[in-house]
């Protein structure tokens, strides 16, 4: 197979500061603030967060046809520890919705399973944060 990674996904947002800020918090780096695109970065990857000027505007037409805000789901791989995952989720005001629950990712080849821990961000989009064992 030719594909190596994922490089971006896109997503409909609504709270535009709150998104930035939330975030920012998590430890993402915002890279992009110019209305109506934005996006946040983690290592090679990134978030491109679309405006509600662009995907409420009707003439954007390079986008999931029924996305709407809330819709992302996102599982990310925290490196560090669970006190260190809490910590950081803590810092941002995020609050656990599920979790410490076993899970098996996109490590689970090898029948390695993870410990995933469940938010939402400002929009109700949710992300799940799984530790590798």
């Amino acid at each position: 197979m030719s594909i190596a990674v994922f490089d971006h996904v896109a997503i409909p947002i609504e709270h535009v500061d709150e998104m930035l800020s939330f975030y920012r918090r998590l430890g993402f780096v915002v890279a992009d603030e110019r209305a109506p695109f934005y996006s946040v970065h983690f290592g090679d990857q990134k978030i491109n967060l679309h405006g509600p000027e662009m995907w409420g505007s009707g003439s954007f037409s390079l986008r999931g046809p029924t996305a709407m805000p809330g819709c992302g789901d996102f599982c990310f791989v925290w490196e560090g520890s669970e006190a260190s995952l809490l910590k950081t989720l803590s810092a941002a005001e995020a609050q656990v919705i599920a979790g410490p629950v076993e899970r098996r990712g996109g490590r689970d080849r090898g029948n390695q399973r993870g410990t995933s821990f469940y938010i939402r961000d400002p929009d109700r989009n949710l992300l799940e944060f799984i530790l590798y064992n």
